[in-house]
């Protein structure tokens, strides 16, 4: 099951106001909730986040012998995904599908046009052993951790050859309260010791870019899955990742993404930016093409929840 719903661009540009700025390599995007988010903006964002969620459903499903679209009421219908999951999860899921959705309606830094052929939450193993054990035992209701590896991965195909000529691939996380404070810890990591000291470990997300490897295992599994699930249509890009994929080989291009999510902080000005606008920091020192994206909402909580509890409604 192929991710195959384009973004919802009017409901888009009537939620959000685009700042767009950046140079040469580097661009950044500030987005800003200009209409409050309802039931019309729920509806309009339903369908791509229902087709990016669907493979992982089925796999999860089948894994956890429920029917793919269960009864409310029926065997398993309290473990479906992804509305079954508790809010930290549905959190970064809502993060990780923000961040695709993006790529895919607005143009990034380099101008390359960005194919999301299917996103790779069947991957995320704590999810699939706790719906198997929900629907067997309704009690067992919990917190799960993220997914390991790149939370998206987005292919640039060549239109002519219908290769793969180079990738996109990032961090997105959601914050329910997003303060300058809360950003430099994701980007910088906590702090070593007492915050007076002024030292941080160094294991946020400049590092995690910094360290990636050329060629990410989400590579091999969207590969694994075109393999899968769409062979013939996308032969070429098979076969051009194949080889990508193997030990020495060249490596692809890569476009570094990263993707801020959270509500707005009380002092927080209108059109004011947390992470650099027109060059990378110093901290980030992979050289590579970087696009930074900051969402900024209000109520964002509430929007998750309503979304996600929305998500193959039987009602």
């Amino acid at each position: 099951m192929m991710h195959n719903c384009n973004p919802p661009m009017e409901a888009l540009n009537r939620w959000l106001l685009g700042a767009v700025r950046g140079n040469n390599n580097y661009g950044h995007i500030l987005f800003e909730q200009q209409t409050a988010a309802d039931e019309a903006l729920v509806a309009a964002l339903r369908p791509y986040f229902e087709s990016a969620h669907l493979d992982a459903r089925d796999v999860f499903h089948h894994a956890a012998r429920i029917d793919l679209h269960p009864d409310a009421d029926g065997p398993g219908g309290n473990a479906r995904y992804p509305n079954c999951l508790p809010p930290t999860a549905r959190k970064g899921l809502f993060g990780e599908v923000m961040a695709g959705m993006l790529v895919q309606a607005y143009q990034f830094v380099g101008r390359h046009h960005w194919s999301i052929p299917i996103f790779l939450f069947r991957y995320h193993a704590e999810v699939e052993a706790y719906i198997f054990v929900l629907a067997r035992d309704p009690a067992r209701v919990r917190e799960v951790s993220g997914r390991h590896g790149n939370d998206f991965i987005g292919l640039g195909i060549d239109p002519a050859s219908r290769e793969v000529v180079r990738f996109i691939a990032g961090e997105a996380k959601w914050r329910a309260s997003l303060t300058p404070a809360v950003m430099d810890e994701l980007m910088l990591g906590e702090w070593d010791g007492p915050a007076a000291a002024g030292v941080r470990t160094g294991d946020g997300i400049w590092n995690e870019m910094n360290t990636g490897l050329a060629a990410p295992q989400g590579l091999e599994q969207i590969n694994k899955l075109l393999c899968e699930k769409a062979r013939e249509e996308y032969a070429e890009a098979i076969v051009s990742l194949d080889r990508a994929l193997l030990l020495g080989a060249a490596p692809l291009a890569r476009t570094d993404y990263i993707f801020i999510a959270g509500n707005k902080a009380a002092r927080r000005a209108a059109g004011q930016a947390y992470l650099p606008t027109n060059a990378p920091p110093p901290e980030y020192t992979a050289g590579r093409p970087l696009q930074i994206v900051e969402l900024v909402i209000s109520n964002g909580v509430a929007l998750i929840d309503s979304l996600y509890d929305s998500l193959w409604n039987p009602e």
